[in-house]
């Protein structure tokens, strides 16, 4: 059965690309840009998770698949959530068997946001005249990881290349519009993630500084199945911060 990995904001499928390469040695792993990140299309806007889901619904279509895995961060949790829904309706082509969340903002009221996000969010719903400084990216990617675990320069820099591909860094004020998305419609959503019934792990980066450890641990409250497990030396981004560790606990849960 396949794993689907869904990334988060502002992110792609590169955001994993220490721990795919390990869980392919299981499982066929399928890892895509949502709409508008990475080296997918950038519309200059109509960026909707409702829509995201709606892609990822059609690459598993094009591929074949029925059955599957999801592997989700950041705002890929939303993504997930929302084809949790349709699954727990009996609305959904695929079947998920299980979920992986990695740290995201899956309680938005409890979301701390950076300066940079509360910066987007107060921008007109426009590209920006000019794109986003690759140099301030990087600075604003560097802040979320713990201190103790630091991304390679290297792997900032082409986080920063992924994010400006094709225009995309004018495009951050449109996209990052999902986190009003993700308040309006915070119920359905945490009742997609209450009433699955397989198997739901959250593996959480306790030094988070805007996805706090306390979010997993209100669903846990709100669904006890759900498997908290938490590292007090990791940040927002456990696969670039802890991959071999990450691996080992999503194959592990397989």
């Amino acid at each position: 059965m396949p794993i689907v990995i869904l990334h988060g904001f502002p992110g792609s499928s590169f955001d994993w690309f220490a721990v795919v390469p390990s869980l392919a040695e299981h499982r066929r792993v399928i890892a895509l840009d949502l709409l508008g990140y990475g080296l997918s299309a950038k519309p200059q806007r109509g960026y909707s998770l409702f829509a995201q889901a709606d892609l990822v619904l059609a690459v598993l279509d094009a591929l074949e698949v029925s059955r599957c895995v999801l592997v989700a961060h950041d705002m890929g949790d939303t993504v997930a959530a929302e084809l949790l829904h349709r699954h727990n309706t009996g609305t959904c082509p695929v079947a998920f068997e299980q979920l992986v969340l990695t740290n995201g903002s899956i309680f938005i009221d409890m979301a701390h946001l950076t300066r940079g996000q509360r910066l987007a969010l107060a921008m007109p719903n426009r590209p920006l005249p000019l794109p986003t400084p690759a140099w301030v990216l990087r600075h604003s990617l560097a802040e979320s990881f713990a201190p103790a675990s630091p991304p390679p320069a290297g792997t900032l820099k082409q986080m920063a290349a992924l994010i400006t591909h094709s225009g995309g860094a004018r495009l951050l004020p449109v996209q990052i519009r999902y986190l009003h998305e993700r308040r309006e419609h915070q119920a359905r959503w945490t009742a997609a993630l209450v009433d699955f019934q397989g198997p739901m792990a959250a593996i959480w980066g306790e030094l988070d500084p805007i996805a706090v450890v306390s979010m997993p641990h209100r669903l846990k409250t709100l669904r006890p199945d759900t498997e908290v497990i938490t590292w007090p030396d990791t940040g927002h981004w456990p696969s670039i911060e802890q991959p071999e560790r990450l691996t080992a606990a999503i194959t592990s849960r397989l």
